[in-house]
Parts: structure tokens; sequence; C-alpha cells
């Protein structure tokens, strides 16, 4: 698997260059086609986003490079943070957009720096600009299905959206979820009653609770050398004092041997 990190700003290569000396965090086109270049057919490619945005080129050419990788491979965004800009321009390439549920999106018109020029020099800055966002606005467009005319009227607006109302705009697929359910199946063929992780760990809280310890291992080697022969106290079973404590701990908890699994699915 692929992973392309969209961290920080958008920018061109040689503005890439010039942070990477500062290690400052960035995205920019060289790092992404790098990352690409080694994919085999059928590889997952996974582009984790959080980003304020940056040149809207150099995202236009990330876009581009991740539109073609899908040919072969399944391209998925992962929005962890804020996606906006250049960002969610990057973010419209791939097959699968997912976004955390304190993620936001943002969509704007594009704009320039500082400049100077006659009137015919502003004027062709305008035109650029409604360009670029006429450009911008058909990416989304493709995405969501909405309108053009809808679209330009959020990006006017400076749109923030959080993961549910992107969701219902079309701007993403899916609202990460963060369950324990996630952690790492245990797979039995077994008529026999397994304790679950849950379950294994609330023994454990229990065991700690009540100052119990569990039995150690008879084949630990001693941890120094002596001619003294082992007590017989060091065989000894556990007391009935503990093994009243510990029943009364199950029995507190309702972790009885036949409901201990079912207590805990």
């Amino acid at each position: 698997m692929a992973t392309i990190n969209v961290k920080g700003p958008v920018v061109d290569n040689d503005t890439g260059d010039f942070m990477d000396y500062f290690e400052m965090q960035n995205v920019c086109p060289k790092k992404v086609s790098d990352a690409l270049s080694n994919l085999t057919n059928g590889e997952q490619v996974d582009v984790q986003i959080a980003s304020d945005g940056g040149d809207v080129f150099a995202a236009s050419e990330i876009y581009t490079m991740l539109r073609n990788a899908q040919q072969n491979n399944s391209v998925t965004a992962n929005i962890e943070g804020l996606a906006a800009s250049a960002a969610s321009v990057i973010a419209m390439a791939c097959s699968t957009i997912n976004m955390s549920p304190s993620a936001q999106m943002m969509i704007h018109k594009a704009s320039v720096g500082s400049m100077s020029g006659n009137a015919d020099d502003l004027e062709q800055v305008m035109n650029s600009l409604n360009s670029t966002d006429q450009m911008i606005v058909s990416l989304y467009s493709e995405r969501t299905g909405l309108d053009d005319s809808t679209i330009l009227q959020m990006m006017s607006n400076t749109t923030f959206m959080n993961a549910k109302e992107a969701k219902d705009k079309g701007f993403c697929d899916n609202i990460m979820t963060f369950a324990d359910s996630q952690k790492q199946p245990v797979f039995s063929n077994s008529l026999a009653a397994v304790p679950t992780q849950l379950g294994l760990a609330r023994f454990k809280e229990i065991l700690k609770a009540g100052d119990l310890q569990p039995k150690e291992n008879k084949a630990q080697k001693p941890t120094s050398q002596s001619n003294e022969k082992p007590t017989s106290q060091s065989n000894e079973k556990p007391t009935s004092q503990s093994n009243e404590k510990l029943a009364i701990l199950l029995n507190k908890f309702n972790l009885t041997k036949e409901n201990f699994n079912a207590k805990n699915q």
C-alpha cells in the first residue's frame, strides 16, 4: 500500500525544496509523483489529508496524477483534519473520500496575493481567476452532482462543511468510525466458548482491584542460585480466603462461568 501525506501547504516543487530545507511540512507534485512511481497494479493508495490548501496549480497537477493512478489502482482519501481550498481539490481526485467526524472541508474562490500593474494587467488577472474558479467548479460539480451555480455560490460564500454536511452534499462518501470492533478480530473454529478481548481485559481489572495475582509459571527459573530446597509454601494452592475474594468479585461484576462471554460480546 502506498501512502501520500497531504499535510501542510500545497506548493510547487521549488517551494517544496525550500520548505524541506528548513524542515517545514508541505506537499508538492514531485513528492506525489515519487510515491506513485513504484506502484504495482491493484495496489491500494491512501491519501491522508490535513491541509489549509495552497497553490491551485500544484493541486491541479496532483489531482491529475491521482486520477491517472485510478486506472490500475484504488485511491482513497482520508480527511483527518481540515481539507481547505486546494487540499479539497486534491480530495476530489480520489475514488473514495472518507472524513473523520472531527474533520472539515472548506471551499472558496481562487485569489492572488498583492500585485501591481495597470488596468490591462488587473483585467488579465481577473480573467485568470474567473477561469480558475470555473475549473474548480467543474471538479466539485462532477463529484457531487450539484449544479455549477450552486457550487459557485458556495465558493463565493467561503463554505465550511463538517463531515455530515459534506456527505449530505456529496463532497465525501463516508464518515469514519472509531469503535472497539475495529480491533483485530479473533478467528476460531471451535464449539467451545472463548473469552473475548474485552472480557479478558475486564477480568484483569478485577484481579487488580482484588489484589489477586495470577498463578506463577511453575517452569520459571529461580532468580538466584541457591542450595536451599524450595519450601512447600511455594507450591501451595491459593488460600480459601483468596478463592472467596475472587468469587465475590466475579459475582459483583456478574462474570460467572456461564455468562462470562455473553456479558462481553
